[in-house]
């Protein structure tokens, strides 16, 4: 009984895998499809999606409070929603922003120095074949990659544009990957990551009737990239799509960490290692912080953040997390709920 009455104790004041909350969350804007990124200052840098404009916030005192909302551009027929929304990049010129409209044409937007926001060019070097809208972004240094499903040729290939200047030009579209099952998944946002010349992209396959995710790397900066790697063991028999992608982050060695779903299961694993499962739910997104992982995801339509030492936090009801990292003891989780942007401090 005494051992029993301990194992309470310990359990109540360590408060391990336990469902607590932390701080109240903020509401940062109406809007939705959020995507942050935070810059080499420590400034968080948010943008989203209202109607057909795109919308700019930033904080300055590591996710606290935020800025009015200001204006990017208008985008005809700008696709904000089901995972497609505006993406934001770091470079060493500034701010790099990448948004889709419903016809299929990504556009590039630059922050110049006066604060401003002008129109870069067309990511997308044919028209409207990215009917999609699913599409993603990263940047490092003056080196960025966008990648996104291209339907150019009638199916649905990974197609990508690097830049060499920040954003400022695009240089000629390059197929990343395209399955001898004539499609990827039609309807999973890919990720990617640049660090350096490596561009890793995740994104999920329909190959001998699996969905299941892969990895494809670049060691060029995105110029050429190397045979696609499946992510962990097991397989995904599916005749649909999920609409649930996933994330990556690198790891203190710089390798690659991925989060993904198969089946309504979190899992987790680096390229070529057994998946590790983390719970169950959909739309997973992960930040490596201090050497150490932080996941998100939405479990029973609540976004939870699952913290380094096991303990999983619920935020409550909302769509789409996100998790950008403030410090190296601080994350903020972003998430979607009724068309407008929260936020949540959250402690490691």
């Amino acid at each position: 009984m005494k051992e029993f009455l301990l194992m309470i104790l310990c359990g109540t004041f360590l408060n391990f895998d336990t469902n607590t909350r932390t701080n109240p969350d903020v509401i940062i804007a109406n809007g939705q499809m959020p995507n942050a990124v935070r810059d080499k200052a420590g400034m968080l840098h948010l943008v989203y999606g209202s109607g057909d404009s795109i919308m700019y916030v930033y904080s300055k005192d590591g996710g606290k409070s935020f800025s009015n909302a200001s204006l990017v551009s208008i985008l005809p027929k700008l696709a904000a929603s089901h995972t497609r929304g505006p993406q934001i990049a770091a470079t060493a010129n500034g701010l790099l922003l990448t948004a889709c409209t419903s016809p299929g044409n990504i556009f590039s937007f630059l922050k110049t120095a006066s604060g401003n926001w002008k129109l870069s060019g067309k990511v997308n070097d044919r028209d409207t074949v990215a009917k999609e809208n699913l599409t993603a972004l990263s940047a490092d240094e003056s080196n960025a990659f966008a990648a996104w499903l291209d339907l150019r040729d009638g199916h649905n290939k990974i197609y990508g544009a690097r830049s060499s200047d920040g954003g400022r030009s695009w240089k000629k579209n390059i197929l990343v990957y395209s399955s001898p099952d004539k499609t990827v998944c039609e309807c999973c946002k890919p990720s990617v990551l640049i660090k350096g010349d490596n561009v890793y992209v995740m994104f999920r396959n329909w190959l001998n009737g699996n969905r299941d995710l892969y990895l494809i790397t670049s060691h060029d900066a995105g110029k050429s990239f190397s045979k696609a790697q499946k992510l962990g063991k097991g397989n995904w028999p599916l005749n649909g799509c999920p609409m649930d992608g996933g994330a990556i982050a690198l790891n203190k060695k710089g390798n690659p960490v991925t989060v993904w779903n198969r089946k309504g299961i979190i899992y987790t694993c680096e390229p070529g290692a057994e998946e590790r499962e983390l719970g169950k739910g959909r739309s997973c997104t992960l930040k490596t912080v201090n050497e150490k992982n932080v996941y998100a995801w939405l479990e029973n339509d609540e976004v939870v953040v699952l913290k380094p030492g096991g303990e999983k936090v619920s935020l409550g009801k909302g769509i789409q997390p996100l998790l950008e990292q403030i410090d190296n003891e601080h994350v903020i989780c972003i998430w979607e709920k009724d068309k407008q942007i929260h936020s949540s401090l959250i402690d490691l």
